[in-house]
């Protein structure tokens, strides 16, 4: 009976740690979109957001105050400038960031 207890307790144990785990990995996208709304230029720079697939399309009134380094290390894997409009390609996350930036713009 000592023994059933005692998987019990770890088996225990070990879902307590995966949830943690979990919970750790899960991307805070709400502050990843304060962030990318501050490297674009603030909100007042964006005029509108849409999302395609993997990419964020922006349009924005200002392009020259753009922080194109610090939204690469947020995760973009590429940046593509046409006039006043940048499309970010960020991956799965593209449609999660349009959310929140919708919720804040």
């Amino acid at each position: 009976m000592n023994t059933f207890i005692q998987y019990g307790i770890i088996i225990i144990i070990l879902l307590i740690i995966s949830l943690i785990v979990l919970k750790l990995m899960k991307r805070d996208f709400s502050v990843e979109a304060n962030k990318l709304i501050n490297y674009l230029g603030g909100k007042d720079n964006i005029i509108n957001a849409e999302c395609n697939m993997s990419r964020f399309k922006v349009t924005l009134k200002d392009v020259s105050i753009v922080d194109k380094d610090a939204i690469q290390k947020l995760g973009a894997k590429g940046i593509v400038e046409i006039d006043n409009q940048l499309k970010i390609i960020f991956g799965k996350d593209a449609r999660q960031l349009k959310k929140y930036i919708d919720d804040i713009i």
